[in-house]
């Protein structure tokens, strides 16, 4: 997990790219049911890249453990499954992308289930 919180920053640059593109290259191109679903995909995108870097942040750099490990990669998979997903779907006008779609977002309520179990294991608090 040395890597994360770097891949963490790159999908958060990423993410708020996808924003400002959205924002001012598609504003005037797509309708605004399109921009909506952009909107849902910059969302996700940003919350969980910020997830993964506050996973990565505060997990110990020796033992992070196996299920975090899961869990970091399992949302950015997510990202890259529901939000490209909709990226794609509305940048191509190809609809049935959406149907991949929820793919990724089983994926999010997993890993924040794993993160749920994991945290109830060790009995965080705060």
């Amino acid at each position: 997990m040395k890597n994360t919180p770097f891949l963490a920053a790159i999908f958060m640059a990423l993410a708020v790219s996808a924003g400002a593109f959205g924002a001012h290259a598609l504003r005037n191109v797509v309708s605004i049911g399109d921009l909506a679903i952009w909107d849902k995909a910059v969302f996700y995108h940003a919350i969980h890249a910020m997830a993964v870097l506050c996973i990565a942040l505060s997990s110990t750099p020796n033992s992070p453990g196996t299920l975090l490990r899961v869990i970091t990669t399992l949302f950015l998979v997510s990202i890259v499954i529901f939000s490209g997903s909709l990226y794609l779907l509305v940048l191509s006008q190809q609809r049935w992308l959406g149907m991949i779609t929820p793919l990724g977002g089983t994926g999010f309520i997993v890993g924040w289930l794993l993160l749920a179990y994991d945290l109830r294991r060790r009995k965080t608090s705060v």
